[in-house]
């Protein structure tokens, strides 16, 4: 039991320097990063949606969809600001089968590190360079997180990471919003905690630096359900959720206490199509509580071209090869649905 070192990889700030981002969607970006600071802020009223496949698992059929969303987003621009989810970290809970493009430029051969750190800066600077969207990933290992940090305009932190001490300490250094999401067991004074901790200014080692943090008050919730102790999903979307959430996430304590809502995962128990409802129950509940209303900025939306998912070798285009998908035709429908209602 062992290391084995095979080789020292370039830095990110020299991966970045070899794929640069152009100087005017850089512009274009620090105006879109001010856009979404102000939704969190209540200084815009606009919602965000946060959504793409579960995993960007190939540039082409990501590309496609982002192709299609760029689209809606334009259309919808008055009420809605789209982040695309470009996810090419993958957490397993039993530590092995597809971790994503990192570890996976080609899910069908074998792994090769410095490919797969090319791939995920390539496949986000696409998205970036031909939408004109700015995208979102997992924050899955915080000292990777700075081989995109110039390219990203949201980050969450997954069920499996929030109580991870290295990544509330990054979270707090990052320059735009950072999603907690809450455990897999649910709590949320874990979660809470996690919001706090990264409010706060930090100093600490990272990648072999000394390093101090201003804090940042962009850091906000996620509920995205959880594992009871009987070993079943349960929700945490639901109205009252929602009030017991206001209740503890004051602004006496935390900056800008916002809230985004995962409608996959356990929310759903990882049926995708029910994501449609939880949005719709989530829509009721703003209008009905003002305190639901203070707290809601979004959702997070997990869609993907085709329905369900396949398994990594399923071969069919567009559709998940990690958790299962509601398809574009839905996804369109459910964005006009969205907009209409707000």
């Amino acid at each position: 039991m062992a290391f084995d070192f095979l080789r020292r990889l370039p830095i990110p700030q020299e991966i970045r320097e070899q794929m640069p981002l152009s100087a005017t969607m850089a512009q274009k970006k620090r105006e879109f990063d001010q856009t979404v600071a102000a939704i969190f802020r209540g200084e815009d009223p606009r919602k965000l949606l946060i959504m793409g496949p579960c995993s960007a698992d190939r540039e082409d059929a990501v590309l496609e969809y982002m192709g299609r969303l760029a689209k809606v987003a334009e259309k919808v621009a008055d009420k809605l600001v789209i982040i695309p989810r470009v996810y090419t970290n993958k957490p397993r809970t039993k530590g092995t089968g597809y971790k994503g493009l990192l570890h996976n430029p080609n899910p069908l051969a074998g792994d090769d590190l410095l490919e797969g750190i090319k791939a995920i800066r390539h496949m986000h600077l696409r998205v970036i360079e031909e939408t004109g969207l700015f995208t979102a990933d997992e924050m899955l290992y915080p000292s990777n997180y700075q081989v995109l940090n110039d390219l990203l305009s949201y980050l969450a932190v997954g069920a499996r990471s929030v109580e991870n001490q290295e990544h509330r300490l990054v979270a707090s250094g990052v320059p735009y919003p950072v999603g907690m999401k809450n455990p897999t067991g649910g709590s949320m004074s874990v979660m809470l905690n996690s919001i706090y901790a990264a409010q706060q200014p930090q100093m600490f080692i990272y990648r072999n630096w000394e390093v101090k943090t201003t804090g940042n008050p962009l850091v906000h919730a996620i509920l995205r359900g959880y594992i009871g102790s009987d070993g079943r999903t349960h929700a945490n979307y639901h109205y009252e959720h929602l009030e017991r959430l206001f209740e503890n996430y004051t602004t006496d304590t935390y900056i800008n206490p916002t809230v985004i809502i995962d409608c996959n995962h356990d929310n759903s128990g990882k049926r995708p199509l029910e994501q449609i409802r939880i949005c719709d129950e989530v829509l009721d509940s703003m209008h009905r509580s003002s305190k639901v209303a203070h707290l809601f900025r979004g959702f997070m939306i997990e869609s993907y071209l085709e329905d369900g998912n396949q398994p990594v070798d399923g071969g069919v285009f567009g559709k998940s090869i990690t958790d299962a998908c509601l398809g574009w035709d839905k996804s369109e429908r459910l964005i006009y649905d969205i907009a209409a209602r707000l």
